[in-house]
């Protein structure tokens, strides 16, 4: 089961590449981002063969969304969005909401810190939902970022 898993990864993991240097980067990014969210997401429901299939549809619904989101996202809306995200992971309260809108294009979203923890003495990591509307339509992804040594917070996963 988990060489499946494995394998299915590795072979995501190249078609993605492949859409990256193939479409535009914004695109490409989107489709990376939400392909990760969507894959988490499937892994939740079932066991077995049915988590494999969902983990599996999970991915590439994921990875659709992503890249409509991302064809969208202008360069100014993902600067919003990456500050919003520092902002609020580095000084929110777990629960509370930051919200980012760029008046130019219309769209906007929101990061909400859902949970922080200690991985290892004096690094944090925090778990968060980020929410972007585009064109009306609101897409909600989940995430987890670790605070470096140097101020920065990486997302993992």
């Amino acid at each position: 089961m988990r060489k499946i898993i494995l394998i299915c990864g590795c072979g995501l993991t190249l078609i993605l590449g492949g859409c990256i240097a193939t479409t535009g980067e914004k695109q490409g990014v989107g489709t990376v981002i939400g392909a990760v969210a969507g894959g988490v997401a499937g892994s939740q429901v079932g066991k077995g063969n049915g988590q494999l299939i969902a983990t599996g549809v999970g991915v590439l619904l994921g990875a659709l969304i992503g890249n409509e989101v991302g064809a969208t996202l202008d360069k100014i809306d993902q600067q919003y969005l990456l500050d919003t995200t520092h902002e609020s992971l580095e000084y929110s309260k777990t629960g509370t909401t930051t919200a980012w809108s760029n008046p130019d294009s219309g769209n906007s979203g929101s990061v909400t810190p859902l949970n922080t923890y200690e991985v290892a003495e004096n690094q944090y990591c925090r778990e968060y939902q980020t929410d972007v509307i585009v064109g009306g339509e609101k897409q909600s992804a989940y995430g987890t970022a670790c605070r470096r040594a140097d101020g920065t917070w990486e997302i993992i996963k």
